[in-house]
């Protein structure tokens, strides 16, 4: 009998500040681990106001983790010690395994209109935190889009949907990310495997995302759902569009501080005592 799954928690991002200075809205992150276990962090910032986001996030560290940073709108330059150097642009996709480290800047670009973008953090497993860091640029045109019969859109970032499958195949942990926008009244349903964490991240819109659910849930809100084999999700009138996430949950220890994640205080303390005296990057 296939199960759908029901909403375990819902919460409202919470405004923080960041890097230098940038004033964003933080959907999940120290605060809640375990239960989004294997993600760590998701950030929205978006502003229409240059003073909002030009500090940026100027050269930080980075071990044990990967970031994914998704550019709904706007521009972010990106440098880094592996000798990358590029521009995240609309649409675009940055996937950055930190591994055993890696040491970048990403510096927003001022924009006549809104600057809007997305961090997700992924912790690595412990068989693979000093694995070498890696660096892939994912353009607009490279991401699927798989159209619903109700007039939908579901870009595939990474994992599959109805046979569109994301540009990346060699990920760690099986983890799956759709941006999905559905017309006012769709319905939309997806299995996901039996285990997997999932949460879902409204972007714009309202909607219901369990079959019953008496309120919709408005945009800037978090949906984590408790286990099953599938999501059931309505738009409200005006229309639905939202990040759905999942992965294979790690079920390993956490330590964390800063940018760095590892399993145990020693490895943390190790990674920043190779970051001040300069041995962090390894060759």
């Amino acid at each position: 009998m296939t199960v759908i799954r029901s909403i375990q928690h819902i919460q409202r991002s919470r405004p923080t500040i960041e890097g230098a200075g940038v004033h964003l809205k933080r959907a999940f992150g120290s605060a809640d681990v375990p239960q989004f276990d294997p993600f760590l962090m998701l950030d929205d910032f978006h502003s229409d106001r240059p003073a909002d986001y030009m500090a940026g996030f100027p050269w930080h560290p980075h071990r044990g983790i990967e970031t994914v940073t998704y550019m709904i709108s706007g521009e972010v330059e990106h440098g880094d010690s592996l000798g990358n150097k590029g521009v995240i642009r609309s649409g675009e996709v940055q996937w950055m395994t930190a591994g055993r480290g890696i040491i970048h800047q990403e510096m927003p670009h001022r924009q006549k209109g809104t600057l809007w973008g997305l961090q997700l953090w992924v912790n690595l497993p412990a068989s693979h935190k000093m694995m070498g860091p890696r660096y892939r640029d994912i353009r607009a045109t490279d991401i699927p889009e798989c159209r619903l019969g109700s007039g939908g859109i579901v870009k595939v970032v990474a994992g599959s949907f109805n046979g569109c499958r994301g540009p990346l195949g060699d990920l760690i942990g099986d983890p799956e990310y759709l941006d999905v926008s559905i017309p006012g009244g769709a319905e939309f349903a997806h299995a996901i495997t039996k285990g997997h964490t999932v949460f879902a991240y409204i972007l714009e819109g309202e909607g219901r995302f369990a079959p019953g659910q008496e309120k919709a849930i408005p945009a800037e809100s978090l949906v984590l759902y408790g286990d099953g084999d599938k999501v059931s999700i309505k738009a409200e009138k005006a229309g639905l569009r939202f990040l759905l996430i999942s992965g294979r949950p790690l079920g390993e220890p956490v330590t964390w501080r800063g940018p760095i994640v590892m399993n145990t205080e020693e490895e943390l303390a190790v990674a920043f005592s190779e970051y001040r005296n300069g041995t962090f990057i390894k060759v």
